[in-house]
């Protein structure tokens, strides 16, 4: 069974057992004793071929864990999933109807929902994890004290597809005259990296020619690559997800787009996506920042204990996959807060206050990765109050005609030239939304 066919079906089977946690491993509310983590997902809809995958990751790391050690720190952690769609409304819908039940973190998996639920965050005391995507400026903790987006940012990601390309002619000075195409999602998260790509077009001197594609229109992109065909791009750059992505991949294997000069980013890292190329996508490149392949530890913990045993959605053909392993690390990112807050505050069960400390304080280092069994898994990643991304490196992965291989090492964002974007970018956004509230929460010790 391919990763597609079974996205498609399982989705159409679940309509997620109502809105709310009928699930494999799935709590319905907060007991006094564990501590609860809704997360925010979607399993149907236009974009459930990817955000099945993350779902089961999530879910299958939370859950392994209550499994192996009880929890953490002792305490079991109540799962509960919300279905979204990827609809933002529905996402609010669902931030309202569990935030009341002792809510740890939200991770909203939409730069959408990201968005809406970004003030509500200061208010109602609850972080908000968008790992890898929503707002690029929330990095800046200063002005964003309850938003966190480490390991790294959209901005951080788009300066890296940059200097990749740089160094594939030569340096930075040689994207002059160069012409890169963009094709995105025309909704918050594809446009989200827009200001960045066109200030680097202006200090490098290349040409960014912009593609966008309405969530409507995912699956119909012909006009798009027949854009591509005639402005004849030396290189093709892709912010997609979902549907989107297969279909952008066939279209330009159909008109003969050089494969390796397309390069998308971590979203775009399916194996669905790629497969939807077959042989003859191999060269297409993503970005990526979590473990490929099922050689881990935690990942044969979770196999043993959580998908053979019958308590996960998880179709064990699609175990491991790309996606995949990237919903575990976003619940790495919330299992290693949770157990930081309880060292910080020395409490077990935990609010959103708590959360929030121990999200300020994560310092997952190298021994850490390896003692809970996800050595290599990640590059190790710190957050401060000043740096809520903390730019991590990223590395690309490369798609060989039948799976996805490590293409080069970590390459460090362009961390001078996105930093000073993002402050500014903070600014205007408090600006606009004013008042926007002061800091006044303490840095952690």
């Amino acid at each position: 069974m391919n990763f597609r066919a079974f996205a498609l079906g399982t989705a159409l089977s679940l309509t997620l057992a109502a809105s709310f946690g009928a699930g494999f491993g799935v709590g319905v509310a907060q007991a006094e004793d564990s501590n609860y983590v809704p997360l925010l997902t979607y399993r149907t809809g236009a974009f459930a071929g990817s955000g099945i995958h993350i779902a089961n990751g999530m879910n299958d790391y939370l859950q392994m864990l209550n499994e192996r050690d009880g929890g953490i720190g002792g305490v079991k952690i109540a799962i509960e999933e919300c279905e979204t769609g990827y609809d933002s409304q529905k996402g609010i819908e669902c931030y309202e109807a569990t935030k009341g039940k002792g809510a740890l973190v939200y991770n909203p998996y939409s730069t959408g929902i990201t968005l809406q639920v970004i003030p509500k965050a200061a208010v109602d005391k609850i972080p908000v994890l968008s790992m890898g995507y929503g707002l690029s400026a929330a990095a800046v903790g200063n002005t964003f004290p309850w938003v966190y987006n480490v390991p790294v940012t959209y901005w951080d990601g788009a300066s890296v597809i940059i200097k990749y390309i740089a160094e594939q002619e030569g340096g930075l000075d040689k994207l002059k005259g160069k012409k890169i195409g963009y094709i995105f999602l025309d909704a918050g998260f594809g446009r989200e990296p827009i200001p960045l790509l066109e200030q680097l077009a202006k200090d490098y001197g290349f040409e960014l020619v912009q593609y966008p594609v309405p969530a409507k229109e995912m699956q119909n992109q012909a006009s798009q690559w027949l854009n591509v065909r005639r402005d004849r791009p030396d290189y093709m750059v892709m912010w997609g997800w979902g549907a989107m992505n297969p279909t952008a991949v066939k279209e330009a294997v159909k008109t003969r787009f050089p494969m390796e000069k397309f390069i998308a980013a971590w979203w775009s890292a399916g194996e669905e996506d790629a497969g939807a190329g077959g042989e003859a996508a191999k060269g297409f490149k993503t970005l990526n920042f979590s473990g490929v392949g099922t050689d881990f530890k935690a990942l044969g913990d979770i196999k043993t204990l959580v998908v053979d045993a019958g308590k996960s959605q998880t179709n064990p053909e699609t175990f491991g996959g790309a996606l995949y392993n990237r919903g575990v690390l976003n619940s790495v990112i919330i299992a290693e807060a949770i157990r930081t807050a309880q060292e910080k505050t020395g409490k077990k069960v935990l609010t959103g206050e708590d959360m929030r400390i121990g999200l300020e304080a994560l310092d997952l280092t190298e021994a850490r990765l390896q003692e809970i069994g996800l050595a290599g898994f990640a590059h190790p990643m710190k957050v401060t109050c000043e740096d809520h991304a903390g730019s991590h490196p990223v590395f690309i992965q490369e798609w060989d005609g039948k799976k996805w291989v490590k293409a080069t090492d970590w390459i460090e964002p362009m961390k001078e030239q996105v930093r000073p974007l993002l402050e500014a970018a903070a600014k205007d956004y408090a600006e606009k939304n004013a008042p926007w509230p002061v800091r006044t929460e303490a840095c952690p010790n």
